[in-house]
């Protein structure tokens, strides 16, 4: 376990590139800057891999290195690899999916904890998060609509009964959900592509009168519940927090022991069709992007294929969201559901909406576990290989018990906040994510990048400023030499044993 103030990780890289600027300044005798013109032409400028400028970086377990600058690349001439031999090849003419982002979710138990911290560790989580230039650079962030699990106590924004919406005020939010939220959009520039998911109507909207233990809305509800996502937004919109989109249901088909709602296929397609949409448009809100789904891999296509074979419903989907915990059957995750939705459904989106590691056990950390971290590494180089656009972590903060919830569902998250001694710890989690969040910037295009091996994992992008970054992940336990190809040359490249790896590739 690593207790620190702030990841520093950049701070040397960042002092240096300042006087190297300076310096660069007082050897100039003119201050004058190029046209924009000829700046766009350099930085779209199709990668010269005889000229380019190279770094490595990397995170790997007990070896003290945290997002650290170890390496560069020289390209040589091309070397057939071997079937002997680890092997990475990268062709970067191929593009796919436009990467959306990667971040978190801003629940009210990460703001809660948030608010334990001292002003000063206050700033360097916001920092560490949010600035790309010293931090791991979020530009996504997800909300929930009233209570969670991961809320101190079951809420709504109504008094219970009322089914005209006479009382709703999102006056809870603003003790610590709202500006916590707000602080994050300022730390990440001002901006933040933000999307909402609800857990539970309201009691009185559903079967088993309960927000817990999952039931169902009451069909003359539906359009009640379709006018309270209006008011949410509404009202956050309002506070000055922008929302881009939301989900349908938070687990729809998940009954647990906190707030839950079940929707078959068939239902959250109706409700969508005929209530949903409607209203967001009625209510001037049909530019926001709808989500459907927001469950595990495993029904994944199936609940796409009910939607959106559906042309009435699926004109309101912007795509199809998904969490990662269908591995509790056999511990292996369903990856190939991803693809076979982006196979059949080229034209709508995917998004990963949820992950965790459960069962809170703060020895797992002490240990650096890496099973941890490379849950991350493995579910997002898979999940983008198969045309996902956007990756969200779930709480993007927790205190030192893996809470607060409600219910007691404690687990792990990136980071975690000691609410007795105002402590930060950074776990490689934080550090495996960064790996991709910090290099690969909304907008990019994903390009590909093979492996000749199973023990490396890899997914490569094309920012728009032509810089290439490729992610290599090897997730076992022995040091691994391999081999890099681009563009018909070949570089020579090593990795540690548990250990991940961002190239950065500029011109």
């Amino acid at each position: 376990m690593q207790l620190i103030k702030t990841p520093n990780f950049f701070k040397n890289q960042s002092i240096l590139l300042i006087a190297l600027i300076l310096f660069s300044a007082c050897k100039s005798d003119t201050n004058t800057e190029e046209p924009s013109t000829l700046k766009e032409a350099k930085e779209n400028t199709p990668l010269n891999i005889n000229t380019i400028k190279s770094q490595v970086y990397t995170t790997a377990h007990n070896a003290n290195l945290k997002l650290a600058l170890t390496d560069s690349l020289t390209f040589k001439g091309f070397k057939q690899p071997l079937e002997t031999e680890s092997a990475i090849i990268v062709d970067a003419s191929k593009e796919f999916q436009t990467f959306l982002g990667i971040g978190a979710a801003l629940t009210d138990a990460a703001a809660e904890t948030f608010y334990k911290l001292t002003e000063t560790n206050q700033s360097k989580f916001l920092e560490a998060y949010y600035n790309k230039e010293t931090g791991i650079g979020y530009s996504l962030g997800r909300t929930i609509i009233h209570s969670c699990d991961f809320s101190t106590a079951s809420y709504t924004y109504i008094e219970e009964g009322d089914s005209e919406l006479k009382t709703f005020n999102i006056e809870h939010d603003k003790k610590y959900r709202l500006p916590f939220t707000k602080k994050a959009i300022e730390a990440a520039g001002g901006k933040l592509t933000m999307y909402a998911s609800p857990w539970s109507p309201p009691a009185f909207m559903k079967t088993n009168n309960n927000m817990l233990k999952g039931g169902k809305l009451k069909p003359e509800f539906y359009q009640p519940w379709a006018n309270y996502y209006a008011k949410f937004i509404k009202a956050y919109e309002a506070e000055g927090i922008p929302i881009w989109g939301l989900t349908i249901q938070n687990e729809p088909m998940a009954v647990q022991r906190w707030e839950s709602c079940i929707y078959t296929a068939e239902e959250e397609r109706d409700f969508l069709k005929n209530y949903l949409g409607p209203t967001l448009e009625k209510e001037g809100l049909g530019d926001k992007n709808i989500i459907v789904w927001d469950h595990n891999r495993d029904l994944l296509f199936q609940r796409a294929s009910t939607i959106l074979n559906d042309p009435e419903a699926a004109k309101y989907v912007w795509g199809t969201g998904f969490h990662w915990y269908e591995d509790w059957k056999d511990g292996i995750p369903m990856f190939d559901a991803v693809k076979k939705v982006k196979e059949t459904y080229p034209d709508k989106n995917l998004i990963f909406t949820e992950g965790c590691n459960e069962a809170y056990d703060i020895k797992r950390i002490e240990n650096e576990d890496p099973k941890l971290a490379e849950r991350y590494g493995k579910s997002m180089i898979n999940d983008f290989n198969n045309g996902t656009v956007a990756w969200t972590d779930w709480n993007i903060l927790l205190d030192q018990t893996g809470g607060p919830n409600h219910v007691g569902n404690l687990c792990f998250s990136p980071v975690h906040g000691n609410t007795d001694t105002g402590e930060l710890t950074f776990t490689n989690t934080y550090y495996y994510i960064g790996h991709f969040s910090k290099f690969i910037r909304p907008g990019a295009k994903r390009i590909v990048s093979a492996s000749s091996v199973n023990t490396l994992l890899t997914t490569a992008f094309k920012n728009e400023d032509g810089s290439i970054v490729i992610v290599v992940m090897n997730q076992s336990d022995k040091p691994i030499d391999y081999t890099m190809t681009m563009q018909s040359k070949t570089a020579n490249l090593k990795t540690l044993p548990h250990a991940i790896q961002t190239i950065v590739l500029t011109n």
